[in-house]
């Protein structure tokens, strides 16, 4: 995700710094040639280039929408996880009584909520290809950490070990049958999400359709020149640039935008989101266990959100 909210003019134009500068010297080439070598015959009507342009513009505005929506989709999956870890933590603490077997409850509830706060660091790695299992032991026990480190798929593994010591609290009578369906409703919830991040995520934009709308673009700066130069002279070469700009700069946001998930600035922030289940994850525990407890785990160092940029 990006870090300031007034993204810097050079950030924006670096993205098309080499296009931009083809087009300069493409255009002033046109307008050279067209004045010294007599290559005045070559000459395009205006209305053929608006025609096209219109076109392209259509084809663009559908693409960055189609993207936007892929993007949406995958920060509205993060919103339901927050919600969700929100709902499991209080159902964590709410359901198991810890007035007969205090301490014991006390770590087994600890357990799954510090649990819980790995699964979704662990989500947001898996998602952009990273390590899943890095920087867990924080939040892990070591019978968690031994169990999931030769798996492959970790979020998968540890929403596996949730369920297994929601089977021990039905078990062990410390809730209720109904209490247990509420909570396995939630851990199915967590697997909904994820499992829609990873369609997200292994489904490829249509390439087809990037290249051919990029031929076309790439087709109207071509035509763009001959338009222009009986219109403008020289001027053509400051004009052919910032209309090739806008053209490039949206076609370069709808392929940002189309992968929510590849560690770009325009990512769908997941370790900011992340860091926030955390944070309040942490404030439910400190309110339920007891004072010393409580402390111990909120002045806990705190693991850094990183933000990546391109």
């Amino acid at each position: 995700m990006l870090l300031k909210e007034n993204i810097p003019v050079s950030y924006v134009f670096g993205k098309i710094k080499k296009e931009l500068i083809l087009v300069a010297v493409y255009s002033a080439a046109i307008y050279f040639i067209h004045q010294y070598y007599n290559f005045k015959a070559v000459s395009i009507p205006l209305t053929v280039s608006t025609i096209l342009g219109t076109i392209i513009s259509l084809l663009l505005a559908f693409r960055s929408n189609q993207a936007y929506d892929r993007w949406w989709e995958a920060r509205i999956l993060w919103g339901g996880i927050v919600n969700d870890s929100r709902t499991f933590a209080r159902q964590v603490l709410t359901f198991v009584d810890s007035s007969h077997d205090g301490e014991q409850k006390r770590a087994l509830k600890e357990r799954i909520i510090r649990r819980q706060m790995a699964w979704c660091y662990s989500l947001s790695c898996h998602l952009r290809g990273q390590n899943a299992k890095e920087n867990l032991e924080a939040y892990l026990s070591d019978d968690d950490v031994k169990n999931i480190k030769n798996l492959d798929h970790t979020p998968l593994a540890i929403n596996e070990l949730q369920g297994h010591d929601l089977r021990t609290l039905y078990k062990l009578g410390w809730i209720n049958e109904y209490q247990q369906v509420a909570m396995d409703s939630t851990l199915t919830g967590f697997m909904n999400s994820m499992g829609g991040c990873e369609r997200i995520k292994n489904t490829v934009f249509p390439s087809t359709y990037s290249v051919y709308i990029h031929w076309l673009v790439m087709f109207f700066v071509l035509l763009l020149p001959f338009s222009l130069i009986e219109f403008f002279g020289i001027f053509q070469v400051p004009l052919v640039i910032a209309i090739s700009s806008a053209f490039f700069l949206i076609e370069k946001m709808a392929i940002h935008l189309q992968d929510p998930f590849e560690n770009k600035p325009t990512d769908t922030p997941t370790t900011a989101i992340s860091r926030t289940i955390e944070n309040n994850l942490k404030q439910m525990m400190k309110d339920e266990l007891p004072e010393d407890i409580g402390a111990m785990i909120t002045n806990q160092p705190q693991k850094q959100a990183v933000f990546y940029i391109l």
